[in-house]
């Protein structure tokens, strides 16, 4: 009985910590891809996939991947992390995490859409890659400090 009120008080506080970390990994990520959608990205895109970009955002669909993309962050690095009680892991498993992710999405293009450039599937891999790092690390950081 007592191992089970362990586990069930364990089980309970990991929720709960996950919950946390997708409520501080979602706003870090949106922030950070928006200044690189914004600031950085949009005229390299423009420039190399511009004859396929939509005139408007479809914000659905964005805001959507942006849900999926945080949920298997938390999942998959960020709380593996936390449980490890090491920032690096959450550096290292976010890095794969992104590149893993944009890989799906980059590599699918590369393969299926003419005259992909691959330039944009280097600085996407690149970018998933930072991407990941950098918000399961801080997220990590802020998670273990509340």
């Amino acid at each position: 009985m007592d191992d089970f009120c362990y586990r069930s008080t364990t089980h309970n506080y990991l929720d709960e910590q996950m919950i946390k970390a997708y409520v501080i990994a979602l706003p870090v990520f949106f922030a950070i891809d928006m200044i690189w959608l914004a600031l950085i990205a949009r005229g390299f895109y423009t420039k190399h996939i511009g004859y396929i970009l939509a005139p408007q955002v479809n914000w659905m669909a964005a805001i959507v991947f942006y849900l999926i993309f945080v949920a298997g962050l938390v999942f998959f690095s960020i709380m593996p992390a936390f449980e490890k009680g090491s920032v690096w892991s959450a550096i290292f498993y976010g890095a794969f995490f992104g590149f893993v992710t944009y890989s799906a999405y980059d590599l699918t293009n590369l393969a299926t859409v003419k005259d992909w450039p691959m330039i944009v599937t280097i600085v996407d891999l690149a970018w998933g890659s930072v991407l990941g790092a950098t918000v399961s690390a801080a997220t990590y950081l802020i998670l273990a400090r509340i």
